[in-house]
């Protein structure tokens, strides 16, 4: 079942572009551009690894669920993965891996298969 995506996808695209020219010169990127951003890789992750068993956090801007497996129904799934906006841009985009991601300690992730590796990066960006 395809997953229903609220940001059009050039203006996701566009987004994304300006958050990584910013990250490569050090730039500020502004807080609607930030949450575009996140948005749209959110539903590119979801739709690529369609399924229920992980949720991943991206607060304040975004949730999705993805990879198949067992769907939690009520409550915390037992899968979830958390971190901060800017960490999950640079994984979306192979500027980070998911080792270091871990070791910075800002990634939380819990249960057998809220390990993203194998799905990112999403879109790469010199």
């Amino acid at each position: 079942m395809a997953i229903k995506r609220r940001i059009d996808e050039p203006m996701g695209r566009t987004a994304l572009r300006e958050w990584a020219q910013n990250a490569e010169t050090q730039g500020k990127t502004g807080r609607s551009t930030l949450a575009t951003a996140v948005r749209f890789t959110l539903e590119e992750l979801a739709s690529r690894a369609e399924g229920n068993s992980v949720e991943v956090r991206i607060p304040p801007f975004g949730v999705t669920q993805c990879i198949e497996g067992p769907r939690h129904t009520r409550g915390t799934p037992p899968n979830v993965v958390e971190m901060p906006a800017e960490l999950w841009l640079s994984l979306v985009t192979g500027r980070t891996d998911w080792a270091t991601a871990v070791q910075s300690g800002q990634l939380h992730a819990s249960g057998l298969r809220a390990d993203l590796s194998a799905h990112l990066p999403l879109i790469e960006y010199p």
